[in-house]
């Protein structure tokens, strides 16, 4: 009986313990990821939630620096300019117990380059990828590519049978509204596992205790209970309320507030993103406007005049609060391309403005719709709101349509805008990357988010000569050169590069990553 009554006890305070040990954190943000499909969607928000469960080969601390993570070395082959050679992390796991290996790489790679895949263009310059043995995977590019692995961050590597034996070895036609196993499923190797996923709702993940970083990583937190909320002040309540312990999206107009509260704090840091507008210029004639049987977006004047009616400084000081800083180029100053120059080209003159559009032929001006999203961007909307006022100024005459990014997103994607708003982070810290997605034509897998209709076939030759050219000053030259066409030709809107501000409760550490991808294995909790 008294060893019975013994077990009992010692059974009770090991539960006690585990149940004292065990740390749920209650993270939330204005939107979802969009979908769980590692390949589909080449977006934060996406690739935030991936990042807890999936891994790429490669990620980068919140210094920016290269980390490794299923890949342990990697550099070109000594013999072969043409070649990358990765070495694998050997004893890694899925979640499911499937050992992690090149086989796995290699099928993720070519997943990752077809039709549906939102990645492909960070991989475009790859023809072939191998596994030499288990652990050794060779990238074979198309000339020497110096910068692949800054390509490779976000990345995910998934599991090949499990793919195979549940029917998702295509990647989700997103656009297309397709759902698949692989949209609301995981199987990665992760700090962390799927274990329910209830899409704009509820998405929760536990520890793996299996995982290969286990005695590399703080890994405090053992539950996520992500929760989006569209509304700002629904969003700060739940953070004052204590509902919420770590608040991305923090609305700018509630900083104060939050950063006094006890128990609470708001971290800040500039975000590896810039805000802007696209115009169609590349129809002959566009459906959201006013104008029969012309583009007023074609004429390069009508875009200037556009760029010079929006009054960066007003946003910044009454819409953001303060919390931007006005652009003059769609680069963020964190990358390769940036100059200080270009970026304080945007100017604010009204007259000016109204002088080009009546060179233009639009004195009179002309209405169109602008597409909004109203869940991604800081004070998106706002900002959206902001751009009509000051646009009418000038007679261009707004008609403001928001909706969630889910929405939004296909409507760029899918050629079906002709003025909306984006925003553009750059993983790669490379304006390659900025070039590859938002200037080069739409073909051969490339420009997918070009919704511009700008097409310059010597540009596109540039900007393809980027991926093999070894010599970075002769290729910093060519960036250069490709950024002066696009200032010149005004074929994007800059308006700020955005303010990280996170919010959180003071017993959670953790530092302002510039990407706005907070790797919860990173976190403390006090």
């Amino acid at each position: 009986m008294t060893k019975t009554i013994t077990l009992l006890s010692t059974a009770m305070l090991l539960s006690t313990t585990a149940l004292a040990q065990a740390e749920t954190l209650r993270w939330a943000r204005a939107g979802d990821a969009l979908t769980l499909d590692p390949h589909s969607q080449n977006e934060g928000p996406t690739h935030t939630i991936r990042h807890q469960i999936y891994e790429p080969l490669i990620i980068r601390d919140i210094s920016g620096a290269f980390e490794p993570a299923l890949a342990t070395e990697w550099a070109p082959k000594e013999d072969d300019p043409n070649v990358w050679v990765f070495k694998l992390r050997e004893g890694v796991k899925f979640h499911d117990g499937a050992d992690f290996t090149a086989e796995d790489v290699v099928f993720s790679f070519n997943r990752a380059q077809s039709e549906n895949s939102d990645m492909k263009e960070l991989i475009n310059s790859i023809t072939e990828v191998r596994a030499v043995d288990d652990y050794t995977v060779e990238m074979v590019t198309d000339g020497p590519n110096p910068i692949l692995p800054s390509n490779l961050t976000n990345l995910f590597i998934m599991d090949k049978g499990w793919t195979e034996a549940n029917d998702t070895v295509d990647v989700q036609d997103f656009e297309g509204g397709e759902l698949t196993y692989a949209t609301t499923n995981a199987n990665g190797t992760g700090p962390y596992k799927l274990e329910s996923r209830e899409q704009d709702v509820r998405t929760v993940m536990s520890l793996n205790e299996n995982y290969w970083g286990k005695d590399d990583f703080p890994l405090d937190v053992t539950e996520i209970i992500y929760t989006p909320i569209q509304n700002p002040a629904t969003r700060v309540a739940a953070l004052l309320s204590g509902e919420v312990d770590f608040l991305q999206d923090m609305p700018v107009q509630d900083l104060e507030r939050v950063n006094n509260a006890d128990g609470l704090v708001v971290k800040q840091a500039p975000q590896n993103r810039v805000i802007f507008f696209g115009m169609n210029m590349g129809a002959d004639d566009i459906e959201a406007d006013n104008v029969e049987g012309k583009n007023p977006l074609a004429d390069a004047r009508v875009r200037k005049a556009m760029s010079m009616a929006i009054n960066r400084d007003a946003i910044k000081q009454v819409v953001m609060r303060g919390q931007s800083q006005p652009a003059g180029m769609i680069a963020p100053p964190f990358v390769n391309g940036w100059t200080e120059e270009m970026d304080a080209e945007s100017r604010t003159d009204i007259e000016g403005a109204k002088k080009l559009m009546e060179e233009a032929g639009y004195g009179d001006g002309f209405s169109i719709r602008l597409d909004c999203p109203n869940d991604r961007y800081v004070n998106d909307e706002a900002i959206c709101q902001a751009a009509v006022g000051m646009l009418g100024q000038i007679g261009v005459t707004v008609n403001l349509d928001a909706k969630p990014k889910a929405q939004h997103f296909p409507l760029i994607t899918d050629g079906k805008t002709d003025f909306y708003m984006l925003g553009w982070g750059v993983p790669t810290y490379d304006s390659e990357y900025i070039f590859n997605f938002l200037v080069h034509g739409r073909e051969d897998d490339i420009g997918t988010w070009n919704g511009t209709g700008y097409d310059n076939d010597e540009l596109d030759g540039m900007i393809k000569s980027l991926a093999s050219n070894t010599d970075l000053e002769a290729r910093n030259a060519d960036i250069a050169e490709i950024w002066r066409v696009v200032q010149d030709e005004t074929l994007y809107i800059p308006i700020h590069h955005q303010v990280l501000n996170w919010g959180m409760k003071d017993s959670v550490g953790i530092e302002v990553d510039p990407e706005d991808q907070p790797k919860v294995k990173y976190f403390t909790m006090n």
